[in-house]
């Protein structure tokens, strides 16, 4: 194990100043994410943060980069090639990756060279609805136009207990709930937590329980959790601790038992859950890259939301909280990156294939000096503009 050297960066929404943030991790960790070339996203709302895990050279064989940007109370994270958006306490943030600024941010002596800046587009005022996972689905209208405008980002709005999608004239706009919710409350009545696609389709999500009242997930929390197929609106797998983060993955349909720390599957047929591995933490957060699959595990605290399950009786300093990977083919921990100071619980874990050393950029003066205009716009703009960092 190693422990890097840590960077951060602040934002005028931060929280107050907290302690130093710090990881150990596997040295299989770096070595893997050279091996899939990409990166690393994780959000964390309890520590306010948005964490890139990052390999880069060092003297002894590859280590990990761990880089904080400050968000208030970040949750549900989606990424697709040129832009992300991360759900935070009241707003949707919507970032664009602008290629040209990565050539500020490296110098002649940089180990790595940027592939990725990330600055900030847009912001939707949801208020507080509880965003949890987000994915972009497809808009079936827009064949042949720009990747950037022919998908849609839906979120897992938990409190009205549905999904939704942003508006530019409302706070959100409902897309589905399940059949068992009779109204749009903000309740949060059955804990819709998890989405996730299928052949480029939103297919599954997951809930604590199938409720009806305000909070009455709660009553079950242990054992009341449910997998439900979006296209049938029909509960596929019950009896579940907790359940997060469904995902279709080679023909499988992958959920976590947080509870319970378990990572398996669940046969859309039978409804059976077969667990493949036990983790030592509350397991949220979950992606895929080659053979491994990427899950954030966190320490649960001592609350009556996190009491009477599983990983709740297991001693406080025996959980973990980080992001850990296995094997797929044989269910096996491959490796781990563990924070040891003020991270505890950890929410969305994204890899983002491609992309070995992204950057995030909040408060910084390049935001101020970079525009995007229509390619229409361009043939106007004198090429010296151009050239020194506008688009």
């Amino acid at each position: 194990m190693g422990e890097p050297e840590l960077e951060s960066s602040t934002d005028p929404r931060q929280l107050p100043a907290q302690p130093p943030l710090r990881s150990v991790y596997s040295t299989s960790f770096p070595q893997v994410l050279n091996e899939l070339q990409g990166s690393l996203a994780v959000t964390t709302y309890q520590a306010s943060k948005l964490v890139l895990l990052r390999a880069e050279p060092g003297p002894h064989g590859a280590e990990l980069n761990t880089h904080f940007s400050g968000f208030n109370k970040p949750m549900g994270f989606a990424w697709e090639p040129g832009r992300f958006a991360i759900g935070t306490n009241t707003e949707i943030w919507q970032f664009r990756d602008i290629p040209i600024v990565t050539r500020t941010l490296d110098t002649p002596d940089s180990p790595v060279r940027h592939d990725a800046a990330f600055l900030p587009h847009s912001a939707h005022i949801t208020g507080q609805v509880q965003v949890h996972e987000m994915v972009w689905a497809p808009r079936p209208e827009t064949a042949g136009q720009s990747v950037l405008r022919c998908s849609e980002l839906y979120f897992v709005n938990t409190r009205f207990s549905c999904l939704a999608t942003r508006s530019d004239e409302y706070s959100f706009v409902p897309h589905w709930k399940p059949k068992f919710i009779t109204e749009l409350g903000p309740e949060d009545r059955c804990h819709l937590n998890g989405v996730g696609s299928r052949d480029g389709k939103l297919r599954y999500v997951t809930a604590l329980g199938q409720t009806n009242t305000p909070a009455g997930w709660r009553e079950n929390k242990g054992a009341g959790g449910v997998v439900i197929d979006i296209l049938s609106n029909e509960t596929i797998a019950r009896g579940l601790s907790m359940p997060h983060s469904p995902r279709w993955h080679n023909g499988q349909l992958w959920v976590l038992e947080s509870g319970n720390g378990g990572v398996g599957t669940v046969d859309p047929h039978s409804g059976k859950y077969q667990e493949v591995c036990r983790l030592p933490g509350f397991t949220r957060g979950l992606d895929f890259a080659g053979p491994y699959a990427f899950v954030g595990l966190s320490q649960v605290r001592e609350t009556a939301t996190f009491s009477s399950i599983a990983i709740a009786g297991i001693p406080q300093d025996h959980r973990c909280c980080g992001v850990w990977f296995i094997d797929t083919r044989n269910g096996q921990v491959a490796g781990f990156t563990n924070f040891t100071d003020t991270v505890h619980e950890i929410f969305a874990i994204q890899f983002l294939r491609g992309l070995r050393w992204p950057e995030v950029l909040i408060g910084d003066k390049r935001i101020a000096a970079t525009f995007l205009l229509p390619k229409e716009a361009l043939g106007h703009v004198p090429q010296e503009a151009r050239n020194a960092g506008g688009r």
